[in-house]
């Protein structure tokens, strides 16, 4: 089997860097962190106008939603396509992708109407959405959500609490996944619901995170300031809101979340740090003492990079099987579990191979690389908790694909 790419999509490859040389300017970035021109900030995240102009850019070259059918405005082209063109903007620090977005779910279960009002809109970046999935309570545990959508004659009242609600500050609308049966089993009684951020009841309060102060340098896995608590007060929404069939929003949002494991995006977040410090080593080599010429070193990072290699061929087996339409179940809670305790491996070993001074934030002058390394320790342990805990996805691993029982739970006497 061959794993490298074709020359065309190599010439591709080159078409995307040459794209980003000319077009991902030092303004763009900036912009992209939250500093607009005039001096002024906005939350990261949210588009200001260098980055609208850079994406309607992106999106008349044809690389926005490659593999999204062309009667919602992608495409039509195939998944290692968009792996590759992804891939160069993730480097380059601009997000193009569509994982995490809710529109693989939207594709999947939603009417034709929502199909052509949102994927268009999400593929341009005109909409945006966070999950409304964790909730105080619950933690990684979804099916004990108690968020409320009690139905109307005209649609749904929403009243409940969602915990770490990441963009929900900047987001236009939310994937909200609420109990619709309270008196179904755990895992029924469950809808999924697309809901605009300004619906009369809806508050967002934000919730610092350690990254906030100092704030973590740009590359920093998981290293947002800010998420949110999110809180729906009698929020009256229409029928229309509802993705899919009423009460079957657990087999919705499970796919949707294992799809959302598949991409670019993720299998960055969990090799960027193996490419990080292979780069620093390999421009601080000076001096017999120098880390790169530590033989324990070079063996670590030989071991890790073969790891990483792995997580490399994961991604591409998730791919093919969903480019030929094959049945994709466990294989990406496998991703889930091997990639982000990867990363975890990685950011602790980093931490031993630069000393103290791998221990210092981006607010200190003698910080490493600005403290990106510093910030990944502090930012690596929640890659496996964040769409499902490795925990829970080794469950699923054992039931799908090995086709293990379900664990029994023993019960205490009453």
């Amino acid at each position: 089997m061959d794993f490298g790419y074709t020359p065309d999509q190599e010439a591709l490859r080159r078409e995307v860097l040459d794209f980003i040389e000319a077009n991902v300017t030092p303004e763009v970035l900036a912009e992209r962190d939250g500093k607009d021109a005039d001096g002024s900030t906005r939350p990261r995240g949210r588009a200001g106008p260098r980055m609208k102009e850079l994406y309607d850019k992106i999106h008349r070259r044809g690389w926005l939603g490659i593999t999204y059918p062309k009667e919602y405005g992608g495409q039509g082209g195939d998944r290692l396509t968009q792996f590759i063109v992804e891939e160069e903007f993730l480097r380059a620090g601009i997000n193009i992708g569509l994982g995490g977005s809710g529109a693989p779910a939207v594709l999947a279960a939603g009417t034709e109407e929502q199909k052509r009002y949102f994927i268009p809109r999400l593929i341009r970046r005109e909409i945006s959405f966070c999950l409304g999935f964790t909730e105080p309570h619950a933690g990684a545990d979804l099916a004990a959500l108690r968020c409320r959508a009690t139905p109307t004659q005209d649609g749904y009242i929403i009243n409940g609490q969602k915990m770490y609600t990441t963009s929900a500050h900047s987001a236009t609308h939310i994937y909200l996944m609420a109990r619709t049966d309270p008196e179904a089993p755990r895992h029924d009684g469950i809808s999924i619901f697309l809901i605009p951020m300004d619906t009369p009841g809806i508050t967002v309060r934000p919730l610092w995170t350690i990254q906030n102060n100092p704030e973590a340098p740009h590359g920093t896995t998981y290293g947002e300031a800010r998420t949110n608590e999110t809180f729906f007060d009698d929020v009256r929404i229409p029928k229309s809101a509802l993705l899919g069939e009423e009460n079957k929003g657990w087999g919705i949002g499970a796919a949707a979340l294992n799809l959302d494991r598949v991409g670019a995006s993720r299998y960055l977040i969990s090799i960027r740090r193996d490419e990080d410090i292979v780069n620093w080593l390999k421009e601080n080599r000076d001096g017999p003492d120098a880390p790169a010429e530590n033989a324990a070193i070079r063996d670590k990072v030989a071991e890790l990079w073969i790891e990483a290699q792995v997580c490399r061929l994961m991604t591409l087996r998730s791919m093919s099987i969903v480019q030929r339409g094959g049945r994709f179940t466990y294989e990406g809670s496998a991703e889930k579990v091997w990639a982000p305790e990867h990363g975890v491996k990685t950011t602790e070993a980093i931490t031993q191979m630069l000393g103290p001074y791998g221990q210092l934030l981006s607010s200190s002058p003698h910080a490493v690389e600005e403290g990106v390394f510093a910030h990944n320790v502090m930012g690596a342990f929640q890659s496996g908790i964040n769409h499902g805990s490795v925990q829970i996805m080794r469950d699923q691993i054992a039931r799908r694909g090995l086709g293990l029982p379900s664990q029994r739970r023993s019960r205490k006497p009453a």
